[in-house]
């Protein structure tokens, strides 16, 4: 069984790590007959001394079986809105271990209590969309948008952002969302009266304001990266931005971006029910049968009568996850890229599956023995190179006044999320 998406070389695990790495890549073949007792050699004892203090978590998209290693030994599988809550959650939780990307875990880490911390398998797994809109790319944009429009602006900041980017959203009275809710905390935003920067993905943001009702004539994107702020000298990008209601960064998730009309086309003529998730372009959210969260995605099919038939347009390794869950209720799952005769099938998030075992076990070995890497516990304002693994860490005060307004901006969410459910 393939348990990672590929093995990662050697001088990819930092140091503490490295005799983890050689042990699993000396196990040959890698099949549950040999990686199972290996990790169990080291993770059963790890969790009986940790005992009911630790939660290991991680993300629907994880690759390989990873997802299912993490189950095995009592973790807990969620999306980006769940993962976020679970410090909130379980305050008799005090340390939490997060096979997923660095943004989740931090995330997670903003939201902890002084007595919880949060741990990281792999700090260089990162998400592309994220690395289109770094802080630094984006302040110097709502800098000069701010001076154009004052408080008029409020910036929504998907939970595909690092801590420092949450914390500008934060600043100007806005709020973090994630793909669950965003149409919630959209019309609170809209409701301020204000004109609305959402940032990073441009497509989940022209998705939702669809959904809100927002004209499409009052949208306009802005490019991602340093452009971003670069375009906003130009006369012509002005005078548009004063007649939108939206202003959206122009960053898009690789994964998703692959899903064409065609694609929906073709698995409705073959009797499927068409999924998608909405960080997919706006043309084949319009086309498709339903949109929304890998939440939703999973549930509608999980709930699903027996001999229904799906195609499902997100990361592949949940895809496949999904359908060997699915095919035991006897439902079928396509991924929806993977057309017979094309070469150009869908995909996993590479950067995500840096989580392996080794990762894993390295982690939990060495948090049992009072000796975890600080470059695996996350902080708020944490920012780490994803090719290097480098960490830049901010000094005490500048992290204390990202987490307070990243926090203020988490918890707006949270408030926004929770009353548009019991409504």
């Amino acid at each position: 069984m393939p348990i990672c998406q590929t093995d990662l070389p050697l001088d990819w695990y930092q140091e503490e790590f490295r005799p983890y790495a050689e042990e699993y890549l000396a196990l040959g073949d890698r099949t549950p007959e040999t990686v199972l007792p290996w990790m169990d050699g080291y993770l059963r004892p790890a969790l009986r001394e940790l005992g009911g203090e630790l939660m290991l978590l991680a993300h629907y998209y994880m690759g390989g079986e990873i997802v299912k290693l993490v189950e095995r030994y009592g973790g807990h599988i969620a999306d980006s809105y769940a993962l976020a809550m679970q410090a909130v959650r379980h305050p008799e939780k005090k340390i939490f271990v997060e096979s997923a990307v660095h943004f989740m875990a931090e995330s997670i880490a903003l939201l902890a209590a002084d007595d919880q911390s949060v741990y990281i398998t792999n700090p260089k797994s990162g998400c592309t969309m994220e690395m289109m809109a770094k802080d630094f790319m984006v302040r110097p944009a709502i800098e000069r948008l701010r001076e154009r429009y004052g408080d008029d602006l409020v910036v929504v900041a998907y939970m595909n952002t690092s801590g420092r980017v949450k914390a500008l959203a934060g600043e100007t009275g806005g709020a973090v969302c994630t793909s669950s809710n965003a149409a919630a905390v959209m019309r609170w935003a809209m409701r301020q009266g204000s004109k609305i920067l959402f940032v990073p993905d441009q497509h989940l943001g022209r998705n939702v304001a669809a959904r809100v009702q927002i004209p499409a004539a009052e949208v306009v994107t802005l490019p991602a990266g340093h452009a971003g702020g670069d375009a906003l000298e130009q006369p012509d990008t002005l005078a548009s931005l004063d007649a939108a209601r939206l202003i959206l960064w122009g960053s898009f998730c690789g994964v998703h971006t692959i899903f064409e009309p065609s694609h929906v086309e073709y698995w409705r003529s073959q009797g499927c029910e068409v999924i998608v998730h909405p960080e997919c372009p706006r043309e084949v959210v319009e086309l498709a049968d339903g949109a929304g969260s890998t939440h939703y995605l999973w549930n509608r099919v999980m709930d699903a009568e027996r001999g229904c038939r799906f195609a499902v347009a997100t990361e592949g390794h949940f895809v496949r996850n999904l359908r060997e869950q699915a095919a035991q209720r006897g439902i079928e799952v396509h991924h929806m890229a993977e057309i017979p005769g094309r070469s150009d099938g869908g995909c996993g998030c590479a950067t995500m599956s840096r989580n392996d075992p080794p990762h894993l076990v390295a982690l939990l070995d060495l948090l049992r023995q009072g000796k975890p890497p600080e470059l695996n516990r996350v902080y708020a304002g944490d920012a780490v190179d994803e090719i290097s693994g480098i960490r830049e860490r901010l000094p005490q005060a500048e992290r204390a006044r990202v987490s307070r307004f990243a926090r203020r901006a988490l918890e707006r969410m949270i408030e926004v999320t929770e009353a548009a459910s019991s409504g």
